[in-house]
């Protein structure tokens, strides 16, 4: 019997092969959350920024939220490490994380501060309530992540939804409609505050094409009878949250101040759901769509 000089290989031998070249390829390939090390542990402090979490699918990663991360519900149950704005250093330490994800409305500095000295990776955010804001912490969440390409392919996808809502409202405007006066009302306690200037409030108002009727300041006013009278918002904006802590809409009717306006005529009350409103987060596209076209229904 003749062998010839190259020996064939055979079915087991090349099965032998294409896993030792599998292996091999493995081997070089490093984990989307590292060179083979753990994938780092995250704090998040906002509700937004933990929704992005939860949308490049790092969820597994997240050892604390602070008490604005109430969605998806899941984020419900992960330890809290207090109110965005009054955090502590040793509640936030004893989590172990590498990374504190937060924006520039987090604090107090001092908290911050300290988290820097003790060596944890701190990604904070400008909150400018814009579009940009919304991008920032999807790159954020990302590169502390370690999941930069899963970030990419987030901000592309949110980038053309948000085109087309905003095409939508372009399209709206473009026709010569009277834009609907918007007043956004803050009640999560006995004494409603409302929204001026420079607030999270007022640019969803006018991303959503409406008008802020109250301006002249910024921030948070008490709501008074006479500011309702002078700004004759053709519609009311306020949260969820602020019907429930009022006892549900008739009751939120009931106030006095607002019976002086042209929304009480109408019960013209558009309300959405605090984080999905305010939270400049990945579900904003959908934010704005419905608050448009709920404008566009109460006007």
């Amino acid at each position: 019997m003749k062998h010839s000089g190259t020996p064939t290989a055979g079915p087991g031998r090349r099965n032998a092969l294409r896993l030792l070249g599998a292996s091999a390829l493995a081997a070089c390939a490093w984990p989307a959350t590292g060179q083979g090390t753990a994938a780092p542990r995250l704090v998040t402090v906002s509700g937004a920024i933990t929704e992005v979490v939860y949308a490049l699918g790092a969820e597994s990663q997240l050892v604390g939220t602070d008490t604005t991360s109430i969605y998806p519900a899941a984020a419900l149950r992960t330890p809290k490490v207090g109110y965005m704005r009054q955090l502590s250093a040793e509640g936030l330490l004893s989590l172990k994380p590498d990374a504190v994800i937060a924006t520039t409305e987090s604090g107090p500095p001092v908290v911050l501060d300290q988290l820097r000295s003790a060596g944890v990776k701190l990604e904070l955010v400008e909150a400018d309530h814009s579009w940009g804001e919304v991008q920032r912490k999807v790159a954020a969440v990302g590169r502390a992540a370690a999941r930069e390409q899963q970030a990419r392919e987030l901000m592309a996808k949110l980038d053309a939804e948000w085109a087309a809502v905003q095409q939508r409202v372009a399209a709206h405007a473009a026709t010569g409609a009277r834009k609907p006066r918007v007043l956004f009302v803050l009640s999560h306690s006995a004494s409603p505050q409302v929204a001026g200037e420079k607030t999270a409030a007022d640019a969803v108002i006018r991303l959503a094409g409406g008008v802020n009727c109250m301006s002249g300041f910024n921030g948070y006013r008490p709501m008074t009878a006479e500011a309702m009278a002078s700004a004759a918002p053709d519609i009311i904006l306020t949260s969820t949250q602020s019907i429930e802590a009022h006892g549900g809409v008739e009751k939120f009717w009931q106030r006095p101040e607002l019976a002086l306006t042209p929304a009480f005529k109408k019960r013209a009350l558009v309300t959405q759901d605090a984080v999905l409103l305010l939270g400049f987060g990945p579900r904003m596209p959908q934010s704005i769509g419905e608050l448009h076209q709920s404008f566009l229904s109460a006007a």
